[in-house]
């Protein structure tokens, strides 16, 4: 199954709404880390966005999970990036 990059940006205008929303958006990607389809995930030091890891069968697919995102669904995400990624050197989830 492939692997996604997702890059999720940010806006200082949508702080308020993250940090209410925050608690949500992290177990519903506790969830999917429990059930192996988000390999790791992580906001940017600078506050600008967030890096995500997913397995899906496609990126088509992937686009409909994350639209269920907290983040997502209340418009706080600014843009959504997938990319599909290959890892060469160290860990390979699974490859």
């Amino acid at each position: 199954m492939p692997t996604f990059a997702v890059h999720y940006t940010y806006s200082e205008a949508t702080v308020p709404g993250r940090d209410m929303h925050r608690p949500e958006h992290r177990a519903w990607l506790a969830d999917l880390a429990e059930a192996g389809v988000m390999l790791s995930s992580g906001p940017y030091g600078d506050g600008s966005g967030a890096l995500l890891l997913f397995r899906a069968e496609s990126a088509d697919a992937l686009r409909e999970l994350l639209a269920k995102d907290p983040f997502a669904r209340e418009s706080l995400v600014e843009e959504i990036r997938v990319v599909e990624w290959t890892p060469t050197i160290g860990e390979r989830f699974g490859a």
